[in-house]
Parts: C-alpha cells; sequence; structure tokens
C-alpha cells in the first residue's frame, strides 16, 4: 500500500474545519486500504452503552445490536487486550493472549459470529491520556495485512482524529480529559500513595516509613480529601488517572 496516503492524510487532518469533512476523508482512505467497518470510540464505563460514545463509524448491519445483545464486550479479547496494550494491535493476535481462559470458547464463538457479519480480521489503535485509556480506533472486515510501518502511522492517525473529532464535536469533554492536575501532594503523602498503590497495609507503610499506623492514616485522609476519593481504592485509581502515579 502507499504510505504516502497515510502520511498525506495525517497532515492534512489539523487543516480540516469540519467532523464530515474528515469523516469523508478519512473514509475514502479505509476504502483505498480496503478496510470495510471502522469506529472511533471514547472509552466507556461498565454502564455505559459504546453506541452512545461513538464519534464515528460504519458496522455490519445488525452487529452492533448483536454485539451489546449478547454481552460480547464483556469477553472481547481485543476490549480487553486493549486494556494493556501501548500500540496497535491486530485482532487475530489477541486469542493467543486468552488460550487458558475460562472464556475462551466463548470469545472463539463471538469470533465465528463476527465473521459471520463480515468482520474477518481487523486492528485496534489504542488512545491514551492522562486518565488512562480514553479510546480506540477500530479497523476491520476483509483481511488487510499492514506492515510495521503502517502500524505506526495508524497509531498517529488514531491519536489525531480521535483528538480532532472530539474537538470538532464535544468540546465540553474535550475540556474535561485535558484538565490540568491541580493536586498538592506532600513528599510523604506521595510516598504513602504510592505504598498504597502496591497493596500495602497502613501498617505495613508505617514500618517502611518509621511512623505509627495513626499517622499513616491521617496522610491516607488527607490524600482522600484532596482527590475528593471516597476511598483508599478509589484514591489509588483516580491517582493512575491524573498521572500522579505509574
Amino acid at each position: 500500500m502507499n504510505i504516502t496516503l497515510l502520511v498525506q492524510f495525517l497532515a492534512l487532518i489539523d487543516e480540516m474545519r469540519s467532523r464530515d469533512e474528515i469523516v469523508r476523508e478519512f473514509e475514502r482512505l479505509l476504502d483505498r486500504y480496503g478496510f470495510d467497518y471502522y469506529g472511533l470510540v471514547r472509552q466507556p464505563k461498565p454502564d455505559e452503552n459504546p453506541l452512545s460514545l461513538l464519534l464515528a463509524g460504519r458496522w455490519p448491519n445488525g452487529w452492533p445490536q448483536i454485539y451489546i445483545k449478547k454481552k460480547y464486550v464483556v469477553i472481547d479479547p481485543t476490549i480487553r487486550y486493549l486494556g494493556h496494550a501501548q500500540r496497535g494491535f491486530r485482532w487475530r493476535d489477541t486469542l493467543v493472549a486468552f488460550r487458558s481462559d475460562p472464556h475462551r470458547k466463548r470469545m472463539e464463538r463471538m469470533m465465528v459470529d463476527a465473521r459471520g457479519h463480515g468482520l474477518y480480521d481487523g486492528y485496534i489503535f489504542p488512545v491514551h491520556g492522562r486518565r488512562g485509556l480514553l479510546g480506540n480506533m477500530t479497523l476491520g472486515g476483509r483481511v488487510v495485512d499492514l506492515s510495521p510501518v503502517e502500524m505506526s502511522l495508524f497509531d498517529g492517525i488514531a491519536k489525531k482524529i480521535f483528538w480532532r473529532l472530539l474537538e470538532l464535536t464535544d468540546p465540553k469533554v474535550l475540556a474535561e480529559m485535558v484538565s490540568s492536575v491541580d493536586v498538592q501532594m506532600t513528599r510523604r503523602e506521595m510516598e504513602a500513595l504510592n505504598y498504597l498503590a502496591d497493596g500495602m497495609t497502613s501498617n505495613e507503610i508505617s514500618k517502611i516509613l518509621d511512623i505509627s499506623t495513626h499517622t499513616v492514616d491521617w496522610y491516607m485522609n488527607g490524600i482522600q480529601d484532596k482527590l475528593k476519593a471516597k476511598n483508599r481504592h478509589h484514591a489509588v485509581a483516580l491517582s493512575f488517572r491524573l498521572g500522579l502515579i505509574s
């Protein structure tokens, strides 16, 4: 395939002034590459419908409804793999990672169901931000073999088009995603927070820091207040999202 097409599109995204123009040119690019279907979607929470978070996409008729009705999102190997991926990957490669998973048979049935709807293979490219995984770009349909260079360029396109579409369609959500972190932690609080993220108890942290468990709990309460966290687990989750710990 002509890599120049990808480079040109990547360079022109910022010059496109409307969502319709971006989607039209992107779909033209995908048609040239042989991809039948795609989706650009924000990362859903467990209780959210992924279709409500779709920035752009086209899927086989009825497939999104089947996917939701059969609750495939719970066992979809591509989505589960996405949670750990730092760059784009191929659908077919994910089943290998779950060969010992108790839901393996159901995963295979889902893949068969997908092929029955024309989704023979594809790729997913994650989009990360300060708060972790924010969304992804999925390409699929017929079997298309991408080179490592093309994979890297599509990774760049995923990030660029995701933020551009979000800017044009929902600037309020965009502002929330890129909002600055205004949480001031003391050195001791940061130490306690990192040990908490490692799964340590107040008693274990107190021994390492050579302070009383009461003092550790006092630090933890201060951390929760600053993060507006409901509990310690919530404090750790928020800290990861905000980039305070890694």
